[in-house]
């Protein structure tokens, strides 16, 4: 399993966000945010695979940056978050850290999952 996994549920659905595009960035303090990596959420709403299973995370700030606006723009409906940026720091790189999203196209909540 990879060491960052993330899931989005759109509520406005009850049901998975198929489709959506998340970005994980890593925070470099010579180099600023630098991009690890771009997924595509599968037909669960998930994304399992952002870091190679058994490959070791670097201590510091992580991101993953939802693509909310075009998720719901395909969807034919308007969205007032173009976009969702959840940040969180990755203290210990032996543990796994997901991070699910909970979205409807005027709201969101993200907490740290398991």
């Amino acid at each position: 399993m990879s060491a960052i996994t993330s899931h989005v549920l759109d509520l406005s659905r009850g049901a998975p966000a198929r489709g959506m595009a998340i970005t994980l960035e890593i925070y470099m303090v010579e180099r600023g945010w630098v991009k690890l990596g771009e997924k595509v959420t599968d037909m669960d709403g998930r994304v399992g695979d952002f870091v190679k299973p058994g490959a070791a995370l670097d201590p510091g700030h992580y991101r993953l940056i939802f693509e909310a606006g075009e998720y719901f723009r395909a969807l034919g409906e308007r969205s007032f978050y173009p976009g969702v940026t959840v940040t969180f720091e990755v203290r210990d790189p032996a543990q796994h850290y997901h991070v699910p999203l909970l979205l409807s196209p005027f709201g969101y909540s993200t907490y740290r999952g398991s």
